[in-house]
């Protein structure tokens, strides 16, 4: 007999009466921290004045007038936010009871949901084997659960091709017009050539990257003969981890694309969150939090636009 499919109703009333109670009394019902930016319209220019965050600064106008200058925004009634979601088969994988497609369903029910309960619009973009049909953004908690729904009773794919993110991220930023607030929810293992189009998106968009990951990626334990599976396409082959000369070119494969994906992250000017299949959500979304707001002090004391300077 088949196992029951999970249920979006359960899930986010879980999430509502633990995950967004904690928020809310953690973060006191502020998220521009998390959300500063967006649904913005310019207004004026303006000389610039102390404590003005840098990231608004024109610098064509600067240069013309040898002068700093602001732009000031009129702030929309709401924010449009897109949740780029990589359902691809590398995020159905974690060591431990947590897998990264887990991962991604909770927190997409945390973020739609801080975002619509305040009238905000949301919708979604899911990849897999290619680009599915688009949830357009609606609001209200129906929504909410019209993607949970996508995700949780989706069947997964079977596919011998690599996750292609650039592909993903040139689709979206055909079907996505208006500005908005834009989630790309991955684990990034991609075929190389996604940085373009990322930085493509976001010149148009606010774009906040949220990485997936499993502490078992990133090193091997002493674990003897394991078979391991190409999480892609689903090759196997049987290696000793015995061997410590393998497990150090693994962490040391391990770094290199590390160190990667952030240079990408960094040249297009996107902050990114890290997710462990092993953290507290809460704890997570806090320090992401905290790492935008920090962000923006020290570029308003600073001498470079905020685009230019990534953390994660």
């Amino acid at each position: 007999m088949s196992e029951p499919r999970p249920d979006p109703e359960a899930l986010l009333r879980r999430i509502e009466w633990t995950v967004l109670r904690r928020l809310d009394g953690l973060l006191y019902g502020d998220y521009r921290t998390l959300f500063r930016g967006i649904g913005l319209d310019l207004a004026d220019l303006r000389e610039y004045q102390l404590h003005d965050d840098v990231r608004h600064i024109d610098w064509n106008v600067t240069a013309r007038l040898q002068a700093p200058y602001v732009r000031e925004f009129h702030e929309d009634r709401e924010i449009t936010a897109w949740f780029l979601l990589d359902v691809s088969p590398s995020v159905d994988f974690g060591s431990e009871a947590v897998k990264k497609e887990g991962l991604l369903t909770e927190f997409v029910a945390v973020l739609a949901r801080l975002l619509n309960r305040n009238g905000n619009r949301v919708g979604a973009l899911l990849y897999s084997a290619g680009l599915e049909a688009p949830i357009p953004p609606g609001t209200g908690r129906a929504q909410v659960l019209h993607i949970l729904g996508r995700l949780m009773s989706r069947s997964r794919k079977d596919s011998t091709d690599t996750t292609d993110l650039g592909d993903f991220l040139e689709g979206a930023g055909q079907i996505i017009r208006r500005r908005s607030l834009v989630f790309v929810v991955s684990d990034f293992i991609s075929q190389p050539g996604w940085g373009k189009p990322l930085l493509n998106l976001a010149r148009r968009h606010e774009v906040l990257a949220i990485r997936l990951f499993d502490p078992l990626e990133l090193a091997l334990p002493d674990l003897g003969l394991v078979v391991m599976q190409d999480a892609e396409t689903g090759e196997q082959i049987l290696v000793d981890t015995h061997d410590r000369a393998f497990r150090a070119r693994f962490e040391a494969a391990a770094r290199e694309r590390e160190a990667e994906l952030r240079a990408t992250l960094r040249r297009a000017g996107v902050d990114a969150l890290e997710l462990s299949t092993r953290d507290d959500l809460v704890d997570s979304v806090l320090r992401f939090a905290e790492l935008r707001k920090s962000r923006s002090q020290h570029a308003v004391r600073g001498t470079l636009p905020s685009h230019l300077e990534v953390q994660s």
